[in-house]
């Protein structure tokens, strides 16, 4: 009986709606943009979020790397990064021994699967990692190996 814990309603909307959105984004910082756009709408993340003050605009412009050309991912490639966040998620809620995947594991997941990206978008809405697990109450390390 180790079956893996199915999405909630919230976390397929969010599933549902980065697969369709992921494909528009010129890099990765920018589908890290696009997943906290989604989360911050959605469940026990968009709850965590919200009451961050993490808006739909950022408080400043992202700025690259070093002056680092963005890498631009093929449609198909971002595909494959919503089914990495999802698997992810999905052993995040293990770890937990929840039963469903919540919206708030798929966050911890985008931190995992998107590292420094999603911590540059984070800190552009004004807050960090540090504060979002916090205010998100998940017990898992977002950086672990899973």
């Amino acid at each position: 009986m180790n079956a893996q814990p199915a999405p909630d309603t919230d976390t397929a909307m969010v599933l549902g709606i980065a697969s369709t959105a992921l494909p528009f984004a010129r890099d990765r910082e920018a589908e890290a943009e696009r997943w906290l756009r989604i989360l911050r709408m959605h469940g026990a993340a968009g709850t965590a979020l919200q009451s961050l003050g993490v808006s739909e605009a950022p408080l400043e412009a992202g700025v690259l790397r070093g002056g680092e050309a963005p890498a631009v991912s093929l449609p198909g490639e971002r595909r494959d990064m919503v089914e990495m966040v999802s698997e992810n998620a999905a052993r995040v809620a293990s770890q937990r021994g929840a039963e469903t995947v919540g919206a708030g594991d798929v966050l911890v997941a985008v931190m995992r699967v998107y590292g420094g990206d999603f911590d540059r978008v984070l800190r552009i809405h004004g807050t960090d990692r540090q504060e979002v697990l916090e205010r998100l109450g998940i017990d898992v390390p977002a950086d672990a190996d899973a």
